[in-house]
This record gives C-alpha cells, sequence and structure tokens, in this order.
C-alpha cells in the first residue's frame, strides 16, 4: 500500500510537536526563572515570551498544530521581541509587570502600545488554553464555583455569558480580540477590543483586569477555518483551561 507523503508528513509534525510539548512541560516550573521571572507577582507577565505550557498539536483537532507553531513562533515572538526594543528605545524598565506599563500606555509610542499589548495578550491566551480529552471536548467542562456564581450574577446565566462573549468575537471589526474581565467593581463584563489593546490600557473603552481572551485575528485560526471566524469561537470552548481562568478571577477579586 502506498503512503500519502502528505499525510506522512503530517504525522511526522504531529509526533514531533508531542515531544516538544513534553520538554516543555517537563520543564515548566522551572521556566520563569530561567527567563527572569522569579521576582514577577503570580499572574504578572514580564517582557520575555515564555515557553508554551504544551505542545503544538495539543488543542487539536480544534486548533490545529501548524497554527500554533506560526502563531507563537512567528507572531507572538516578533510582538515579544519588538516590546524589547521598545522599552530599550524608551527607557522602560522590564524588570517591572508589563501591566503597570498597559496601565499608561497613552504616554508610550505606537509601538509601545501595540507590541506590549501583543505579548501580553498572547501571553494570556496561551495560559487559558488546555488540551481536550481524547473524545475532543474540554479536560473541565465549564466554570465552577465561585466563577460559576459570579458568571450567573453578571450574565444570568453561564449560556447568556457564552452567547455575550461570542458575539463580542464575531462581530469584532477587523482584527482584535474578545474578553471576559473583571471591573473596578468586581463584576464580570465582556468586551472586545482592536488590534492588540486590552482592558488593561488606559485609553480602553471597557477596563478591568482579564481573566479570559480570545484572539480573533485571522492569524489565530485561518489555516484551519478560513474565513469561518464563528466556527473558530465555537471551537474555542472545547479547549479553555477553566481551571486557569478560575485561578486569574480568584487573584483579580481578593
Amino acid at each position: 500500500m502506498k503512503t500519502n507523503p502528505s499525510n506522512l508528513s503530517r504525522r511526522t509534525f504531529l509526533a514531533n510537536s508531542a515531544k516538544a510539548g513534553l520538554t516543555v512541560g517537563l520543564l515548566g516550573a522551572g521556566i520563569p526563572a530561567l527567563f527572569g521571572q522569579e521576582s514577577l507577582p503570580a499572574f504578572a507577565t514580564g517582557f520575555t515570551q515564555q515557553p508554551l505550557p504544551y505542545g503544538y498539536a495539543a488543542l487539536e483537532p480544534h486548533i490545529d498544530a501548524r497554527t500554533m507553531e506560526i502563531h507563537y513562533t512567528k507572531h507572538a515572538a516578533a510582538y515579544a521581541s519588538n516590546l524589547r526594543d521598545a522599552a530599550k528605545e524608551e527607557g522602560v524598565d522590564t524588570t517591572q509587570p508589563l501591566e503597570q506599563v498597559l496601565a499608561s500606555i497613552s504616554k508610550y509610542s505606537i509601538k509601545m502600545r501595540n507590541n506590549g499589548g501583543g505579548h501580553y495578550n498572547h501571553e494570556l491566551f496561551w495560559s487559558i488554553l488546555g488540551a481536550p480529552t481524547e473524545g475532543g471536548l474540554p479536560a473541565v467542562a465549564g466554570p465552577e464555583g465561585s466563577l460559576l456564581k459570579a458568571i450567573k450574577t453578571s450574565f444570568g446565566s453561564y449560556e447568556a455569558f457564552v452567547a455575550q462573549f461570542e458575539t463580542a468575537a464575531k462581530t469584532r471589526f477587523g482584527s482584535g480580540w474578545a474578553w471576559l474581565l473583571v471591573d473596578a467593581s468586581g463584576k464580570l463584563v465582556v468586551s472586545s477590543t482592536p488590534n492588540q489593546d486590552n482592558p488593561l490600557m488606559d485609553l480602553a473603552e471597557v477596563k478591568g483586569t482579564p481573566i479570559l481572551g480570545l484572539d480573533v485575528w485571522e492569524h489565530a485560526y485561518y489555516l484551519h477555518y478560513q474565513n469561518r471566524r464563528p466556527d473558530y469561537v465555537t471551537a474555542f470552548w472545547k479547549v479553555v483551561n477553566w481551571k486557569a481562568v478560575a485561578e486569574r478571577f480568584a487573584a483579580a477579586t481578593t
């Protein structure tokens, strides 16, 4: 029987991605110290791209391995590199959390805004994703405990929250992000931002601390979904790491 070269290539790629993911997982506990972020508070973001906590193929079939590889090694890596360049050019202390810069981003350059936002957004994005089960379902079906209670308080039901979040993601014109955030009063709010802006920025229309974000730039989904952004948005729920989201919620409300 003849072997399809494209299938062989894909299998080899996925196998190598899985090995890479295992290596990242084994090193994960020591990574922050290796990259100079050992002094940052929990959930604070540094100026250096951190390794993925899973392999490129871990989110298959919902987010394909090739997209993850390009997204992480090309797009996100460029934001991190350009951010460090901007910080050097503008004399920014890179030992502080990036969140402090974003909180007053209006006084910095467009380069700092675009790349600081891009780096922060992607670091959060990777952290709230998780591998689905072998059946393609999320490892945790949905939010639980205090996070679920807060969602019901703010939106009426989990289903109503999902509908509002999906609308924000699907209707964001052009490129941008959809967010679930904790506002200044402690309430959960859904919003969306253009380009690489986020709710931490002092110029954001809706301000707060993001705990869940979805990248709706075409580079995040086009290889697999083409122009079917709604399908990508729907599939997103299959790879949400609700434990990580709950931890961010707890940190933002205590």
